[in-house]
């Protein structure tokens, strides 16, 4: 009888070992889990504090740029829609022609000052952005090929102005963007002054084109 006992006694230690490694194994795989929601929490609050400096930044910026521009604006010469300011096309150039009227160039005069005064203050860039409506070019002496050319002469008139009055020439460049990103439809001649425009957007310096200082 006593080996009967000892035998029973022997099957019943693999059951409570088995479920000692088991509850073991569920202990572990829950201190894994909530390690895990842990850390994905410290990431989506380290994301989100980002993200709330980044707007903040983005907010002080654009306070700063209208704050720059704040007579031109006010006489709505120019607009200014998420950092991009904005001038019609018509008040620059006649139609077809990249030449600079009075008025613009008096009016890029007075944006010279303030534009230099926040791109150097903030270490960035200007980019002049060239825009026109989908009609094709026309006229007698076919100066331009098609809105391509007309876009980038006029981007590349007023980077030119620009520089004239003032801007470094390291601080603004210009791009051409024809008849692309249309801000209006083309179907009605409303449409198509809005589209013909040109557009300066402050944009961040490259950090391999800063100029470094001398050991």
């Amino acid at each position: 009888m006593t080996e009967d006992i000892d035998a029973g006694t022997e099957a019943s230690v693999p059951v409570w070992a088995v479920f000692g490694d088991l509850m073991s194994g569920l202990l572990g795989a829950f201190v894994l889990i909530l390690v895990c929601v842990i850390g994905m929490q410290l990431e989506l609050a380290t994301k989100l504090e980002a993200e709330v400096k980044q707007r903040k930044v983005e907010a002080e910026r654009l306070q700063t740029l209208e704050q720059a521009l704040a007579g031109p604006l006010a006489a709505g010469r120019v607009t200014l829609n998420n950092g991009r300011i904005g001038i019609s096309g018509s008040v620059l150039f006649a139609l077809n022609s990249a030449e600079l009227q009075p008025e613009g160039r008096q009016l890029l005069k007075s944006l010279a000052a303030p534009l230099t005064a926040y791109l150097q203050a903030r270490d960035e860039m200007l980019m002049v952005s060239g825009f026109t409506d989908d009609r094709q070019v026309r006229g007698g002496n076919r100066q331009f090929a098609d809105n391509w050319e007309l876009s980038a002469q006029r981007a590349l008139t007023v980077t030119r102005t620009l520089i004239e009055e003032g801007i470094p020439s390291s601080s603004v460049f210009a791009a051409a963007f024809g008849a692309e990103q249309a801000v209006a439809s083309n179907a009605d001649a409303d449409g198509r002054s809005k589209n013909r425009r040109v557009e300066m957007a402050p944009t961040p310096k490259r950090s391999d084109l800063k100029t470094k200082p001398r050991e």
